[in-house]
């Protein structure tokens, strides 16, 4: 006899009293059935026995139990052999039910006058397996009605229902957009059943991303229920509806030099594989991937590029490209070799797509305007830079250079100067010149060379020799200057130590010359605050005297009018006496 937990025995079993007053009871598939008798067990009962009906009514008995010698018999029955057990209260127990189970099984107890019958109807229930959607589409396409996929659900007793939802809401028949065909089969082995619902739909851009479940209504041994599928999303085709072109690198930089890169883009899925660009000027197509480059773009690259469809032309797309460019002439630039004194005008011409910046550089600073030159000087000498460049454009910039080369022959000028101690004197040979002169001092007469000298830095085409000599008598110096121009000769006629004379002043440098400037400035500024402060003090003095003489006048007015009265005041006494 086979022992059941009571657990088996809570799940399994559900009774209920149908109107023929039959009680049925409801087990699921692989669980125990447990029938009570449902019959008073009479005083004079000799055994009790179990069977089933067969469809055609005949009796088949399984289970025998004798009330005197508690013993328990089971037919020889092969569809339920090991599966039986009959409890002293007569309550049959069927193990691992089956569908064929489903049968009216009969408690029967036995007296030696009677026989009592209590019939109950067994009803086993099997749960489907979770459904599952299969041979589903790889994806749908609107417009068109098209098989989804299948929804599976097996080993179902009784049979069940399949539903469709899209998004969570049931999806119902409609004639030329929703198609649900549904069949059932049945294992003759097991009599489980197999649920298959095919869904064919006609889809629309609203799908796009739309969940899609089945689900399966079944019927257990505690009433109806529903298990879902998993989720499934299709890719949703669709044609294109708008063109798009797009351009790389950004349309605002694209310069003279560049590679151009064309991008056609439709709004289509699967998106098109292939487009017509059209060139600026040209009528016909080229067909093309989605992108089209063109290399070493020039200006007259500028104008409206296209794309469109290769089979729909009408759907076509646009955009303006401008290359940029910048043109810069410099005239006259390279090396420049001019003579002192000439004049050279210089222009730095700009061509470009948009305004473009220009920069004037000397010897790598910044100068504040263009460079004009109606008298060159030494100093004008260098190395000029012209720069342009567009801000808006990453990398677009020219520039050209002139070297400026001012040459000059040799000038001189030899100035003298006694030493405030009267022991020696100071004889200098200030030189101009470029390329570089080279300078030479001799004693005429003798024409001994002088080497013992001090030169000053040669800055901006002009330098000094200077020599320091005590003649015991009068002495005439040479100076000689040499380039590659021309060669300069100067003297100068030096007297003895002991002789007194006229010292020449020193030639002024650059450098001096603007710090003597700046000197003037200075006391000129001076000399005209000091002329305004007298200004102001004079007027404030004739102002001041001014109001002095007028009340002057009022006082000695006054002291009139008093001598006048006294006067008259003396006559009256006298006049009286």
């Amino acid at each position: 006899m086979k022992v059941i937990s009571k657990d088996k025995l809570l799940i399994s079993i559900c009774l209920l009293r149908d109107s023929l007053g039959w009680y049925t009871v409801n087990s699921a598939y692989g669980d125990t059935i447990i029938m009570p008798c449902r019959l008073d067990v009479p005083q004079n009962l000799m055994f009790g026995k179990w069977k089933y009906e067969k469809p055609d009514g005949s009796p088949v008995f399984i289970a025998f139990r004798s009330s005197t010698k508690k013993s328990v018999q089971y037919d020889d029955v092969p569809e339920y052999k090991d599966r039986l057990s009959l409890s002293e209260n007569y309550t049959l127990s069927i193990s691992n039910a089956r569908i064929s189970d489903e049968k009216r099984f009969v408690c029967m107890l036995v007296t030696e006058d009677n026989v009592f019958e209590a019939p109950t109807i067994v009803k086993v229930f099997k749960q489907p397996s979770k459904p599952e959607i299969v041979s589903k589409a790889l994806f749908l396409e609107t417009e068109q009605l098209k098989k989804l996929g299948d929804c599976i659900s097996e080993d179902s007793y009784p049979d069940g229902n399949i539903t469709w939802y899209r998004n969570g809401k049931v999806l119902h028949p409609l004639e030329g957009a929703v198609v649900i065909i549904f069949k059932k089969e049945m294992d003759p082995v097991t009599q489980l059943y197999t649920m298959t619902s095919t869904l064919e739909y006609k889809t629309t851009k609203a799908d796009i991303q739309m969940p899609f479940t089945c689900s399966v209504t079944y019927y257990g041994p505690s009433g109806q229920k529903t298990i879902h599928s998993e989720q499934a999303v299709f890719d949703i085709y669709y044609p294109t509806e708008q063109v798009t072109i797009q351009v790389l690198p950004p349309k605002n930089a694209i310069k003279e030099g560049d590679n151009i890169t064309l991008k056609c883009l439709g709004n289509g899925n699967p998106p098109p594989e292939e487009f017509l660009f059209y060139l600026p000027g040209q009528p016909e197509g080229i067909r093309s991937s989605n992108t089209y480059t063109l290399t070493d773009v020039r200006r007259n690259a500028t104008g409206d590029y296209k794309c469109s469809l290769i089979d729909k032309k009408s759907m076509i797309a646009s955009t303006a490209i401008t290359v940029h460019y910048l043109d810069l002439s410099l005239n006259p630039s390279g090396e420049v070799t001019r003579q002192i004194g000439d004049a050279l005008p210089v222009s730095c011409t700009i061509s470009a797509s948009r305004n473009a910046t220009v920069v004037w550089m000397k010897d790598n600073i910044r100068l504040r305007s263009s460079p004009s030159f109606s008298s060159l000087h030494y100093q004008d000498a260098g190395n000029y830079v012209c720069e342009t460049a567009l801000q808006e454009v990453e990398g677009l910039k020219k520039r050209e250079s002139l070297t400026l080369i001012v040459e000059g022959k040799p000038q001189i000028k030899m100035t003298k100067k006694t030493d405030p101690s009267g022991l020696s004197k100071t004889i200098i040979c200030h030189v101009e010149g470029f390329p570089k002169p080279a300078i030479q001092w001799t004693i005429t007469g003798s024409g001994s060379v002088i080497n013992q000298t001090e030169e000053s830095p040669y800055i901006n085409g002009r330098y000094y020799s200077k020599i320091i000599i005590s003649p015991e008598e009068n002495v005439t110096l040479t100076c000689t200057a040499e380039n590659q121009l021309e060669r300069t000769v100067n003297s100068l006629n030096v007297s003895a130590i002991s002789i007194p004379e006229h010292d020449e002043a020193d030639e002024i440098s650059d450098e001096n010359r603007e710090k003597v400037n700046d000197q003037a400035k200075l006391i000129v500024g001076i000399v005209v605050g000091l002329l305004l402060a007298a200004l102001v003090a004079g007027v404030v003095y004739w102002l001041y005297m001014k109001k002095s003489k007028t009340a002057s006048k009022h006082v000695n007015k006054d002291l009139g009018n008093m001598e006048e009265n006294k006067k008259l005041e003396e006559n009256n006494h006298k006049t009286e006496a």
